[in-house]
C-alpha cells in the first residue's frame, strides 16, 4: 500500500502499487505499474485478500467524483473505461434511479463520479443540478430554510457552470429556466427560455419554452413587484415587503400569490389576525398549494383556532403525505388539544422521516416527562 498525493476520500479508501510483473494490458489500454491504484476496501480497512477489479474500479470512481483535478485522473479515467466500457450509461441509469427513489446522497456520488469520470459530457453536471433542487426543496418541507438556501445556492453555482459552456449545451438554458422559475427570478427565467428557444431543437420543450415566455414577458412588471416583496420579507424586512405586496394585490385583482405574502409577512411579524385573513383570502382566490395551508394553520394554531388548524393541515398532509413540517404541526395542534398519544405519534412518525429533526425529539422528551 502506499499514500497518494490526493485529499482525503470518503471511504475505505488505500491506495496500491501493481508489480510490474502483473502489469498487462487491458485491450489497447496500456498499466502503467509506477502509477498507485485507488482501492474501495468497503467494511473491511485492511484486507486485500479478495482484491477484484469492482474495489478498483469503485476507488477510481471515488477519487474522480471528489479529486477530479488528480494529477492521475486521465490515467484512472482511461482506467475504468478499459475495465467497463459501458460504464458511463450504466451509472447514469443507476443514478437517475437512485434519485427518482429519494435517495439524493447516492445518486449525488454518482453525478459526481460521473463528471468526474466524463469532464467534456454535461449531463452529470445537468443531473447534480436537478439534484440540489431535489435535495433544497427537501429541506424545505422540512422546515431547514437555511440548509436549503445552501443546497439552493450549490444548484445555482452548478447551473452558472453549465450556462457558460462552450459550446452552449441547450438542456442546460431549458432547466435553469424552471429554476429562476421556481425561485420567482422572471426576467431570469423569461432569459434561460429565451436561450432555449434560439438552441435547441426538442419540438416539445421548444413550444413549452415559447409558452412560458410569452406569460412571463406579459407579466413582467407585476412579477418584478412580486420578486421584491418577496425578498423584502425573506430578508427581514417585513413591513416593506407587505407595502409592495399591498401594491401587488391593486395592481393584480384576483391573482392570490399577493394575499400569501402580505399573510407571509404579518405571520412573521406575529400579527397572526392579520395573516389569517390574508391566507384565507388567497384561499377564496384559488390557492390550495400546501405553504398556504400550513402559513394559515400557523395562524390559527396561534389564535387558539386548534381545530381549523388541525383541517389545513389534514388537507395540507393530503396533499404531502411525508411533508415533515406538516406532520410536525399536526402534533403540536394535537399536544395543545391535550392529545399527548396522538402526539407522540405524529412526533414519531417525524423521527422516522428525519431521524435528525431536533423539535420531534424534544417534543417527545417532554411528553415523556409528563
Amino acid at each position: 500500500m502506499t499514500d497518494a498525493d490526493s485529499p482525503r476520500l470518503p471511504g475505505n479508501i488505500v491506495f496500491i502499487e501493481i508489480p510490474a510483473a502483473m502489469a498487462r494490458p487491458i485491450g489497447s489500454f496500456s498499466v502503467d505499474p509506477a502509477i498507485p491504484i485507488p482501492v474501495e476496501l468497503g467494511q473491511d480497512a485492511t484486507d486485500l485478500s479478495g482484491l477484484s477489479w469492482e474495489m478498483i474500479v469503485a476507488g477510481m470512481l471515488r477519487l474522480l467524483a471528489y479529486d477530479p483535478g488528480n494529477g492521475n485522473a486521465p490515467y484512472y479515467r482511461d482506467f475504468v473505461l478499459a475495465v467497463k466500457p459501458g460504464i458511463f450509461a450504466e451509472l447514469s441509469e443507476t443514478g437517475i434511479l437512485k434519485a427518482r427513489n429519494g435517495d439524493l446522497d447516492v445518486a449525488e456520488e454518482i453525478f459526481r463520479a460521473l463528471g468526474g469520470l466524463a469532464p467534456d459530457a454535461p449531463e452529470p453536471t445537468l443531473n447534480l443540478a436537478i439534484l440540489y433542487e431535489d435535495k433544497a426543496d427537501a429541506l424545505d418541507r422540512s422546515g431547514k430554510t437555511d440548509l436549503a438556501d445552501a443546497v439552493r445556492n450549490k444548484a445555482f453555482d452548478t447551473y452558472k457552470n453549465l450556462l457558460a459552456l462552450e459550446p452552449a449545451y441547450p438542456d442546460a438554458f431549458f432547466n435553469a429556466g424552471f429554476f429562476y422559475l421556481k425561485n420567482r427570478s422572471y426576467e431570469q427565467a423569461a432569459r434561460m427560455f429565451e436561450s432555449y428557444a434560439e438552441l435547441g431543437d426538442d419540438e416539445a420543450k421548444l413550444e413549452k419554452a415559447k409558452e412560458i415566455v410569452g406569460k412571463l414577458r406579459v407579466r413582467g412588471d407585476a412579477d418584478s413587484m412580486f420578486k421584491e416583496a418577496y425578498d423584502f420579507i425573506r430578508m427581514g424586512r417585513e413591513e416593506e415587503g407587505i407595502r409592495r405586496a399591498l401594491e401587488f394585490v391593486q395592481a393584480n385583482d384576483g391573482i392570490w400569490n399577493g394575499w400569501f405574502l402580505v399573510g407571509w409577512g404579518n405571520r412573521r411579524l406575529g400579527r397572526f389576525s392579520e395573516g389569517r385573513d390574508a391566507f384565507i383570502k388567497a384561499l377564496e382566490l384559488g390557492a390550495d398549494e400546501v405553504d398556504v395551508l400550513n402559513e394559515l394553520a400557523i395562524c390559527e394554531m396561534e389564535l387558539d383556532l386548534l381545530s381549523d388548524s388541525r383541517k389545513r393541515l389534514e388537507r395540507a398532509l393530503l396533499k404531502e403525505p411525508e411533508n415533515v413540517k406538516i406532520i410536525s404541526n399536526l402534533g403540536v395542534v394535537a399536544r395543545r388539544q391535550g392529545r399527548n398519544d396522538e402526539a407522540a405519534g405524529f412526533f414519531r412518525t417525524v423521527l422516522d422521516l428525519e431521524p435528525g429533526d431536533a423539535l420531534a425529539r424534544a417534543q417527545l422528551d417532554e411528553l415523556a416527562s409528563t
